[in-house]
C-alpha cells in the first residue's frame, strides 16, 4: 500500500451542485505537492445524486475515495468516519461548498510541517488578518457572537471555535475519544485537544458565502448547542454570575433592613428579613455548585488524558502486531 502524506476529508450531504467543482478545485491545489494525497468524500446519507457523482469521479482517479452510509446522521459522524479512514500523516477537514478557498489547505499543512510543536491548525476568519465576504449578515452576527462566547468558555484564546476548516496531525485524531454526531464535533475536538495539552494555532483566512446549494445552517440548533457547550465547558460562569447576583441582592437587602432597624421603622410582620436570608443562602449555595463544577471539570480533563494514553498505547500495540506478521 502506497503511503499517503495528506488526507482531505469532505463531509457531503445533498451537495450534487457543488461536489464536482469542489473535488476538482481541491485536487488542483494538491496536485503540485510532492507527497501522495487522497480526498475522502463522506456521503452523509444524501438523497440527491451526490454519491453517484463522487463514484463517477472516483472511477477515474483512485485518489478520490467515496465513503457512504444510507441515513443522514450529521457532520459529526461524517467527520469521525472520514478521520477513521484517513491514511495521511496530515488530515485536513473542509466543507463541500468550499466556503474557504482550497489554496489555504497547503498553508495549513505547512504550518504543521514547519513547526513540530503545533498539533492542530485552525483557519480563522475572526482573528486579526482574517475576514468574511458575502456571508449573510444574520448568520455572520450569530457566528461571531457564538464564537466570542465559546472563546470565553474555552482555554487558549481561540477566536474561531466552530469552523470545520482545520488541519490535524493524524496522531492527534487517533488519540481523541470523539462522540459528537452534529456540528458540535468542532467544539468537542478543540475542548479535548486543549485539555490534553495539544498546541493549537490559528491562521487568518477569508470566509466566503455559499454560492450553490442549500445551506445546512439551523439557527435554533446551533444556538442551543453552543450555549450548552459553553455551560458544559465553563459552568462557573453561569453559577458565578447567578450566585453573585443573589449574594449582592441579599447583601443590599441586609443593609436596607439594618437601616430600617436603626430608624425603628422595621416591620417584623413583613417577610423582608426572610427574603434577605433566602437570597444569601441561595447565593452561597449556587456559588458552591460553581466550585464543585470546577473540580468536576478538572476530573473530566484527567479522564481525557487517560483516554488519550490508552488510545495511543492501543494504536502502538496494533502497529506492532501488524509489523510482526
Amino acid at each position: 500500500m502506497t503511503p499517503v502524506s495528506v488526507s482531505v476529508v469532505i463531509p457531503a450531504y445533498n451537495e450534487e451542485d457543488n461536489i464536482t467543482a469542489t473535488i476538482a478545485r481541491v485536487s488542483k491545489v494538491l496536485e503540485p505537492l510532492e507527497e501522495d494525497w487522497e480526498i475522502i468524500v463522506v456521503n452523509d446519507g444524501s438523497t440527491d445524486r451526490t454519491l453517484e457523482t463522487v463514484n463517477q469521479i472516483a472511477a477515474k482517479d483512485p485518489r478520490i475515495r467515496p465513503i457512504s452510509y444510507a441515513t443522514n446522521a450529521g457532520r459529526g459522524k461524517a467527520l469521525r468516519t472520514g478521520f477513521a479512514h484517513a491514511k495521511g500523516d496530515f488530515v485536513v477537514s473542509t466543507d463541500a461548498d468550499l466556503s474557504y478557498e482550497p489554496k489555504y489547505i497547503v498553508d495549513l499543512i505547512n504550518e504543521l510541517k514547519n513547526d513540530a510543536s503545533i498539533d492542530l491548525v485552525i483557519a480563522s476568519p475572526y482573528m486579526k488578518g482574517g475576514r468574511t465576504e458575502g456571508v449573510p449578515l444574520g448568520r455572520l452576527l450569530i457566528s461571531k457572537i457564538g464564537n466570542r462566547i465559546l472563546s470565553l468558555a474555552m482555554d487558549g484564546n481561540i477566536k474561531t471555535i466552530t469552523g470545520i476548516f482545520r488541519a490535524y496531525r493524524r496522531s492527534v485524531l487517533e488519540s481523541l475519544e470523539l462522540e459528537s454526531e452534529g456540528k458540535e464535533i468542532h467544539l468537542e475536538i478543540l475542548s479535548r485537544a486543549v485539555a490534553v495539552g495539544y498546541k493549537v494555532k490559528e491562521v487568518p483566512v477569508v470566509l466566503t458565502g455559499r454560492e450553490k446549494g442549500r445551506s445546512k445552517f439551523r439557527f435554533r440548533g446551533t444556538v442551543v448547542s453552543h450555549l450548552l457547550f459553553s455551560f458544559y465547558e465553563r459552568p462557573m460562569i453561569v453559577f458565578g454570575i447567578i450566585g453573585l447576583i443573589l449574594l449582592g441582592s441579599g447583601f443590599l437587602g441586609g443593609i436596607y433592613v439594618t437601616i430600617l432597624r436603626f430608624q425603628k421603622t422595621l416591620n417584623p410582620e413583613r417577610p423582608l428579613m426572610t427574603l434577605v436570608v433566602i437570597l444569601l443562602l441561595a447565593g452561597m449555595q449556587i456559588l458552591s455548585f460553581g466550585f464543585v463544577s470546577i473540580q468536576i471539570g478538572s476530573l473530566r480533563k484527567e479522564v481525557y488524558r487517560i483516554q488519550k494514553e490508552n488510545r495511543l498505547l492501543s494504536r502502538r500495540f496494533s502497529d506492532m502486531d501488524r509489523g510482526g506478521r
